[in-house]
């Protein structure tokens, strides 16, 4: 498993007492969907995970949902035997993006407190300046990013003592030895080529096959052409966009 830094912040969050909806916003292929499920089933007896995109293009069910308790009823259609109590129960709403009227649903789940809840989407901040009533009190935004420099050093066997080791080394303007210097330059040169997507990352890991990486890299790009063109909601220009929002707001985190 690629090491990841927001896992922490996820873990932590789901573990606090805050009453606020932990929301991960993301490009696509980031590894938001597999690092929520990574976290959830460590910590919850109780996972339930709802791809909203899929619903959407399947049966529907969270289409029309307006209210808690219809919410409930559709969630316990798929997994009515899981749903137990807040404190062993995670539900996870992914690509929220697919039904905005679910972003502002959040407010009200967070109020009822019933169970704990994650939701994870993309160009999340397009869509809460199209949504009319943005439960900004309610949710706490991260945004997840693909793996930087340091996170694909981990991922290329490099542990947390030699990184913090280089990191101090850095902080203070000492230089490497050169052994350790052309070592890490040369995994910075394979990281410029690679890049920080996880399949990409981890192909090359398998592999050693840069081509292949390459093969990878361009389908992800076509997933993401292919997935603005199906949605050119989140294309289109806004009187109020997010970012200005945010700012009256007090901005948002951002995590790797």
């Amino acid at each position: 498993m690629l090491y990841r830094k927001i896992a922490s912040l996820i873990e932590a969050h789901l573990q606090s007492d805050s009453n606020k909806i932990l929301l991960i916003d993301g490009a696509r292929q980031v590894g938001k969907t597999y690092i929520v499920r990574y976290v959830g089933q460590k910590l919850f007896e109780n996972y339930i995970e709802i791809n909203l995109v899929e619903d959407a293009l399947g049966a529907g069910l969270f289409a029309n949902v307006r209210t808690v308790e219809d919410f409930y009823l559709q969630v316990s259609m798929l997994a009515g035997d899981r749903m137990k109590e807040k404190e062993n129960t995670l539900i996870f709403l992914d690509e929220i993006q697919a039904y905005p009227h679910l972003l502002t649903m959040l407010k009200f789940l967070a109020q009822d407190g019933r169970f704990t809840y994650i939701a994870s989407g993309w160009l999340l901040g397009v869509t809460l300046a199209q949504t009319p009533s943005i439960p900004m009190g309610s949710i706490r935004k991260v945004q997840m990013f693909p793996l930087d420099f340091e996170e694909f050093l981990y991922a290329n066997g490099l542990n947390e003592f030699a990184i913090t080791a280089m990191r101090r080394r850095f902080e203070a303007l000492e230089a490497l030895d050169e052994a350790t210097h052309n070592k890490v330059m040369d995994l910075f040169r394979k990281y410029l080529l690679v890049g920080g997507l996880p399949d990409a990352v981890n192909t090359y890991l398998a592999e050693k096959n840069i081509q292949t990486v390459r093969e990878i890299q361009r389908e992800i790009l076509q997933i993401r052409r292919r997935a603005e063109a199906d949605d050119p909601a989140h294309l289109r220009p806004h009187p109020l966009q997010y970012g200005e929002q945010e700012k009256a707001r007090g901005g948002q985190e951002h995590r790797g």
